[in-house]
């Protein structure tokens, strides 16, 4: 999957995601107020901590957030379903990434003066209750990345872009589709 950053009115973004399987979707940012696009702190932050289940793994394997547009391709006859059983599957994944994007996000921009590890782990904190799962070292390189994106972001003219590249390796597994699993259940006992 390919995540294409560009400007739009009034100092928005707009993210053009190119998925692997043909369709062509635009999420619209609203991060007037901050330097860097939120969603692009989000595709940093997912990236460099491997979420695979947060927003842009589960567009990669289907998912239509509402505020999101088809752009391009042919949808599947069950994209809307689909789309439905990855974000019901990854709530509490999302959740997290929400937090954890929002944390570096906002320690990068300056607004808040933690530091990016202690940030990260009151993030963490919030939301869960297991081990703190990354190292000082890959929270700070995030923040490194984070920090490489919003310059690149800052210098961009009016008509250029900022291309992003979303690995294969982070795509939200696809939960199975509860009614077919039931008709074959059902099958099987006739």
């Amino acid at each position: 999957m390919r995540i294409v950053f560009r400007r739009a009115a009034q100092g928005e973004s707009v993210a053009t995601i190119h998925r692997d399987d043909g369709i062509v979707l635009e999420l619209p940012s609203f991060s007037r107020k901050h330097r860097i696009p939120h969603d692009l702190a989000h595709a940093v932050t997912e990236r460099e901590l491997g979420l695979a289940d947060g927003v842009f793994g589960s567009i990669a394997a289907g998912a239509v957030f509402g505020n999101m547009r088809v752009v391009a391709g042919r949808t599947r006859h069950d994209a809307a379903a689909r789309s439905t059983r990855v974000l019901d599957a990854n709530r509490r994944a999302l959740a997290l990434a929400e937090i954890m994007a929002g944390m570096l996000h906002q320690e990068v921009e300056g607004t808040v003066r933690l530091g990016a590890v202690q940030a990260a782990r009151r993030g963490w904190g919030s939301l869960r209750q297991e081990p703190f799962p990354w190292t000082d070292e890959q929270v700070l390189t995030a923040a490194g990345v984070l920090r490489e994106h919003g310059e690149r972001w800052v210098a961009l003219g009016p008509a250029d872009t900022l291309d992003f590249p979303w690995p294969a390796r982070l795509v939200a597994p696809l939960p199975a589709d509860d009614r077919r699993h039931r008709r074959s259940a059902h099958r099987a006992r006739r």
